[in-house]
């Protein structure tokens, strides 16, 4: 019974996020994978939860970032303690592969 009060209280501590990634066009495929895995990785390995990866595809992009004129995007839906966004947001800046990022916390 404290097992379960104590997942309890670690569940009322997640909250819920969405993050868009867009992965440059001159990764090749199996990069594209290993960058939406170390995501995935990152938030598991903190204690949360991914729920849904969608994989949006190749798109155009509105203006040109980083001299790229498209990117393949992701959504990811998962829940994560609130204290590992700055950390999770900095991976995503220095990672070579993500041209450009966006996490939102639902509410």
């Amino acid at each position: 019974m404290v097992t379960e009060n104590a997942q309890n209280i670690e569940e009322e501590q997640l909250c819920d996020y969405e993050l868009v990634v867009i992965i440059s066009p001159a990764v090749e495929e199996e990069g594209f994978e290993a960058a939406i895995e170390s995501v995935n990785r990152f938030v598991t390995g903190r204690g949360g939860v991914v729920s849904d990866v969608e994989r949006w595809g190749k798109r155009r992009l509105a203006y040109p970032i980083k001299h790229y004129g498209e990117g393949s995007y992701v959504l990811t839906r998962f829940r994560m303690k609130p204290e590992d966004n700055r950390e999770l947001e900095s991976n995503l800046r220095i990672s070579e592969d993500v041209i450009r990022h966006l996490l939102i916390k639902l509410s």
